[in-house]
């Protein structure tokens, strides 16, 4: 009879918490429902446009923990300062590509996916990310909020200037990172030339790039001091240097490595337009001529309208 009891006494219990709220209307939202979707602004609808439905990428400038290392403390990106690389990045980084090969060609081989970043990040080694690729799915561009939209400045003529000049140079902070992992991409789906990797074995930075110096790499054959850390980085680097610079800007790179590294830069630099020509139909003077006009005709373009 006691257990009788107890479901008794519970039961009214049951009751009476039921009668009590049947007045009360249920929130339809869920308590564990903590994705908020914003309402598209002019800014997605572009982008729907000119990114998802052109290229088929997702362009995304709102911050997401879940598209960002968590490993880095950095920042969201700024709305004005991501319009306005959207627009540069179109004009000079995809439609670059389109015109030279085709827009089918970057749809199909483009990441998925670009996530822009308004601080940096930095490595353990006091290096400077600038950008990731991860997979061939994604992009990631660091240090979104250092643009300055009423001066853009894309450097093609001084692979040496310093870094530290302002208004920052897009090319070295953003368009040089995009080719190269991009370069990184394309290598992924149909590999170069395997004798690349024997040119400068045995002379490779591998732990000490970092405190190596672009200037001084040059003589060892070297474009950067990136460049000297791998194989597989050494042919992204010459690839983004090549297609970034002026004639004038890649003669500055060649004088400087002297008889020797010339020689092999030059060596490499031959691999790798037959790679690119041979594997994707890409001529990468053509290509280099296309963007150093369209990084000309960047400070002509007004980064703070959609149209």
């Amino acid at each position: 009879m006691k257990f009788k009891n107890i479901s008794i006494l519970l039961l009214m219990a049951g009751l009476l918490g039921f009668s009590g709220c049947d007045n009360e209307e249920l929130d339809s939202k869920s308590i564990f429902d903590d994705v908020v979707i914003p309402e598209k602004n002019e800014f997605d609808n572009w982008l729907e446009t000119n990114y998802r439905k052109a290229y088929n990428i997702d362009f995304k400038y709102r911050f997401s923990d879940k598209e960002s290392d968590r490993a880095y403390n950095v920042i969201p990106a700024n709305y004005d300062q991501s319009v306005a690389l959207a627009i540069l990045i179109k004009h000079v980084w995809l439609d670059a590509y389109s015109e030279a090969v085709s827009q089918e060609f970057m749809k199909t081989y483009v990441p998925r996916i670009i996530q822009l970043t308004g601080s940096y990040k930095w490595n353990d080694n006091g290096s400077l990310v600038l950008g990731t690729a991860e997979g061939g799915l994604k992009i990631m561009l660091y240090g979104v909020n250092e643009l300055d939209i009423d001066n853009p400045r894309i450097n093609t003529t001084n692979p040496y200037e310093s870094h530290d000049v302002k208004p920052i140079d897009m090319n070295y902070w953003f368009f040089h990172t995009m080719h190269h992992e991009f370069c990184h991409i394309l290598t992924q789906k149909k590999d170069y030339d395997t004798s690349f990797r024997a040119i400068s074995a045995g002379t490779y930075h591998a732990t000490d790039w970092i405190n190596q110096e672009d200037k001084d790499v040059a003589k060892e054959g070297f474009v950067s001091s990136y460049a000297s850390s791998e194989y597989n980085e050494d042919f992204a680097e010459i690839y983004a240097t090549y297609v970034t610079n002026t004639p004038e800007g890649w003669q500055k790179i060649i004088n400087q490595a002297g008889t020797d590294g010339a020689a092999i830069i030059n060596q490499k630099l031959d691999l790798m337009k037959t790679y690119f020509l041979n594997s994707w139909n890409l001529d990468l003077d053509e290509l280099r001529d296309i963007l150093i006009r369209r990084s000309a005709e960047s400070t002509t373009l007004d980064l703070r309208t959609l149209k």
